[in-house]
């Protein structure tokens, strides 16, 4: 006698709590709200067994790593939470901000992120910048896009740093934007943002990291 093979259900595990921090990458700008990479990072996590809820997004078009840092000064307490992500600096570089400031101010927010995680660096998940530059909206603008990817790989390597001094996880979606990300497909109508098919993307890759962090919640 055979039996139907049981399909993924997370209906008798407890819920997992989840919160994403970041700027218009993370809440989302000009896409609907299941379109959101958190969100649908969350959605993806469930469908492969692990209970865990849509998240609590702290995030902002426009927020650099202080502004992000005020606004979660502003909303606390915000308790702890089983799963966190932040992906947070476009706006420091398009604002041509040093590096050096972001390298300290994004160091702060990823122990702000492990503390909001139970001090579970094992729990953080941090996300790459993308890069703007090979959007329409740089071309158009007649930005330096050469400069940008620099100046973003320079960001990204002190992120990455400040991870792996950390044990928290770093996922690369800069090469995933660069590759497609001035595809109409993979671009809001405002030729800038990410469209909910990119984020798809940058889903696809952080999907196996964060199911390895969660998998023995």
């Amino acid at each position: 006698m055979t039996t139907a093979a049981t399909p993924h259900t997370t209906a008798l595990l407890p819920e997992l709590s989840y919160l994403a921090l970041g700027d218009s990458y993370t809440i989302g700008e000009s896409v609907p709200e299941n379109g959101r990479w958190p969100v649908q990072l969350a959605q993806a996590l469930r469908n492969e067994g692990i209970p865990l809820a849509d998240p609590r997004i702290i995030a902002t078009t426009g927020w650099s790593t202080d502004e992000l840092d005020a606004a979660i000064t502003a909303q606390e307490p915000l308790g702890t939470h089983d799963f966190v992500s932040l992906l947070i600096g476009v706006n420091n570089q398009y604002r041509g901000r040093d590096v050096e400031e972001y390298r300290v101010q994004f160091a702060a927010l990823l122990w702000r992120a492990i503390g909001f995680a139970g001090n579970r660096p094992e729990r953080v998940l941090v996300l790459s910048i993308p890069d703007w530059g090979v959007t329409p909206f740089a071309v158009k603008e007649g930005r330096d896009t050469a400069r940008i990817a620099s100046e973003l790989d320079a960001y990204n390597e002190a992120a990455r740093l400040a991870c792996t001094q950390r044990g928290v996880a770093f996922v690369d979606i800069t090469a995933a934007s660069r590759a497609r990300g001035a595809e109409a497909a993979m671009l809001a109508d405002d030729g800038l943002h990410p469209s909910a098919a990119m984020y798809a993307e940058w889903t696809r890759l952080a999907l196996p990291v964060a199911h390895r962090l969660l998998a023995h919640a």
